[in-house]
């Protein structure tokens, strides 16, 4: 009896051997026992030389359409990544800064947690563009959309709200610490200066604070901010008549 067994077990290796062949020269795939092209319930037996020609057509279209729907995906997250980023720096454009603030303060209302925003006004901007020409101001706003990038954690939000004024979205973080963390990247963009086409550059931005609570509106807690960053800026032009 075992040699009986060996004998058939051998049979049907070469049966499916001899199939497997076929298929490949019919350039069909074969999906495992009792199916075809991974369709179960359908043996490959059953099927007349047209029908898996047929089938063979039918996989490399299903094959096409999976490859341009995963291309049409791309397409689409780099489209929506490109209408969420700042035209000119590598940060958040206002609209999608906007968007992330609404959804913050959505957090803080629902879970009861603090959270800020922080607005920045580049202090020489101007100068920057008069004395170096345009390019370099460019060069110094994509500077500091880096520097604020670098310095964040990656639970906070940077973006370019317009101009030379970008905005931070501070996570978890009530006034004071609000302060304190804005306060050192004002710091990191002053010790860090932009070096372009051979020249040092300095640069130096002011600040302006808002803590927000769950039942604020966007727009007010980015105007809130921007408030409070006019009255540091003239509070340090008072202090120095010379800035």
């Amino acid at each position: 009896m075992p040699g009986r067994g060996s004998n058939s077990g051998d049979g049907h290796v070469d049966r499916h051997r001899r199939r497997q062949a076929r298929d490949e020269g019919a350039g069909v795939e074969c999906c495992g026992p009792g199916s075809v092209l991974g369709i179960p319930g359908i043996s490959e037996d059953a099927l007349s030389p047209e029908l898996r020609e047929g089938v063979a057509r039918l996989a490399a279209e299903r094959d096409r359409l999976r490859d341009e729907l995963a291309k049409a995906r791309g397409r689409i997250a780099l489209l929506e990544r490109l209408a969420d980023e700042d035209s000119l720096t590598p940060v958040a454009n206002r609209r999608a800064f906007v968007r992330q603030l609404t959804r913050m303060i959505a957090f803080t209302h629902r879970y009861g947690v603090p959270a800020s925003v922080v607005y920045f006004d580049i202090d020489n901007m101007k100068q920057i563009n008069d004395e170096h020409g345009h390019p370099a101001g460019d060069a110094a706003l994509r500077h500091i959309a880096e520097v604020l990038r670098q310095n964040i954690r990656s639970s906070d939000i940077v973006g370019r709200l317009g101009g030379d004024e970008f905005g931070v979205i501070l996570a978890q973080t009530d006034e004071a610490q609000a302060h304190g963390k804005a306060a050192a990247l004002a710091a990191s963009i002053a010790a860090t200066p932009l070096r372009w086409e051979g020249l040092i550059i300095a640069v130096t931005a002011a600040f302006g604070v808002y803590a927000f609570s769950g039942s604020d509106d966007p727009q007010h807690a980015i105007e809130a901010a921007d408030r409070a960053m006019y009255r540091q800026k003239r509070a340090t032009v008072h202090a120095d008549p010379d800035l």
